[in-house]
Parts: structure tokens; sequence; C-alpha cells
């Protein structure tokens, strides 16, 4: 069991915890985040703090959100690094990232998130991204694929859509198991979004696309006259333009958008 303590602290299961140490890889996260003193920088799980006392060395401070109690107190009463912290202790998923955002500076998020909860949280951060400037992730790499792939791969699907209606989307780095204790049983990587302007996310209701996504996903084997049959007959997808006979997968971004705008302008 000693694998899961790493400095002084016993991994939590139920949190996601693994803590990343690699110092060559945290380097290159550190460098990708690129911290100056003048940006609003805000991580999400600093955990024991192995990317957190990197980046506040180079802004001076920064704000972070930890779920565990005992690491957020931890932080607080570090000698060194808890003077330049604002310590947020609750859960991500529900913080509003929009209360951090000061004299019209937009933040800058990063953090190793918890893979059992990363799709939902990305999910979150999408709401608020009129607020951020950038976001550097550390995932599971398989979601990462799935977040950068483009129509006409398997991988390509409702987080792929969602992501990249949102941000741009670059993978920066991939981190193996044992850069971390205790090591995840899968392989990570970490992702660089820079969420869109404003005019460029062109969906009349977002809640409408993520609905057509969901559709055409849940059964990707489907053709999409099939798959969104809920949603519109194959006469109404033929009037967008679209080919019934193809599955979710070799429609683009815009064609998904421009299915959400259909509905949302005649079925609602």
């Amino acid at each position: 069991m000693t694998d899961k303590v790493h400095l002084g602290h016993r991994a939590r299961k139920r949190f996601g915890q693994n803590f990343l140490f690699d110092e060559s890889i945290i380097d290159k996260i550190v460098t990708a985040i690129d911290p100056k003193p003048q940006d609003n920088l805000v991580e999400i799980g600093p955990g024991l703090g192995a990317i957190t006392e990197p980046v506040a060395d180079l802004s001076g401070h920064l704000t972070v959100v930890e779920l565990d109690k005992d690491l957020a107190q931890r932080l607080i009463e570090h000698p060194f690094l808890g003077p330049k912290l604002t310590v947020n202790q609750g859960d991500a998923m529900k913080f509003d990232f929009a209360s951090l955002v000061k004299d019209d500076k937009k933040l800058k998020v990063f953090g190793n998130l918890p893979y059992n909860i990363s799709t939902p949280l990305l999910f979150h951060l999408f709401e608020f991204a009129d607020h951020i400037e950038h976001m550097h992730f550390m995932l599971q790499k398989e979601v990462v694929k799935r977040m950068v792939a483009g129509p006409g791969s398997k991988t390509f699907g409702r987080l792929s859509v969602m992501t990249q209606y949102y941000c741009n989307a670059m993978p920066v780095v991939e981190v193996p198991p044992e850069c971390f204790k205790p090591a995840p049983k899968v392989d990570s990587a970490v992702i660089r979004l820079i969420p869109k302007k404003a005019e460029q996310r062109t969906a009349k209701s977002v809640k409408i696309l993520n609905t057509v996504c969901l559709e055409a996903f849940n059964q990707r084997r489907k053709t999409l006259r099939n798959s969104l049959g809920n949603l519109l007959t194959a006469e109404e997808l033929t009037s967008i333009g679209i080919d019934i006979t193809l599955r979710a997968e070799s429609l683009s971004l815009q064609q998904f958008i421009d299915i959400a705008n259909w509905i949302y302008d005649n079925k609602q």
C-alpha cells in the first residue's frame, strides 16, 4: 500500500487522486501554461502542489479549487506556498468560475483532473468559456484523443463535437503511468484548450446541440435516418442537406450545428 502514500498523504480513490511527480513532465506543463505575474491563474485539484509550486513561483499568486479538505488545509498551512494561494475548498463541478474574474482579466485554468469526473467537469467549464483565456488539463489519454478527433474517426463523438464547438483543442504531452503515485492503470495526456470567441459559436441553443449529439452517437452504428429519428424525419434531415445514409461520425461540427439550429427554428 506504500505506493499510495506520497509526501505523507495517502491517495484517496473516491477523489480519483494520482499525484504527478515527474519533474520533466511538470516542466513541460508549466512551460505550456506560461504563467506570468499579471495572470489570473486558477488550478483545479492542486493536490500536493506538484504543478502549483512552480506556477506560484513564476506568477506570485494563484487561486486553487480543492475538494479534499485535508489537502486544502495542507496548502493553506504550507509555509512557503500558502501565502501565494487563495484556497477554495469545494467541488469544482459546482464552482462558479465567473466569480474569479477580476478587472475583466480572463482566467487561465489548469489542473490534473480526476479521471472519473473529467467529462462532466469539462462540460461545466465550457459554460464559462467567455471568462477563460486558455485551459491546460491532464486527462486520460483516450479522453484527449476523443476531444481532438475529427469526423470519420471512430473516436469522434459527442465529446469531440462539444469540445470543438467551444474550443480549439490540441494535445501538449503524453504522460505514462509511472509519472504518478499511485500509478494509474491508463496512459495520460495534457490538452490545451483555447475557448473560441462568442461570435464563433453559432448554435442558437447549446442544449439542443448537445441533445442532437446524444441522440446521434447513442447508437453510433445506426444511420442518421434512424439515430436521429426521435428528433427529425428523413425528409427534414434531407432538407437541411444531411445525407441520411451516413452515420453520426461522418458529420462535421458545422452540420451538427445546422441540425440543432433547424430544430430550434422549426420545432420550438
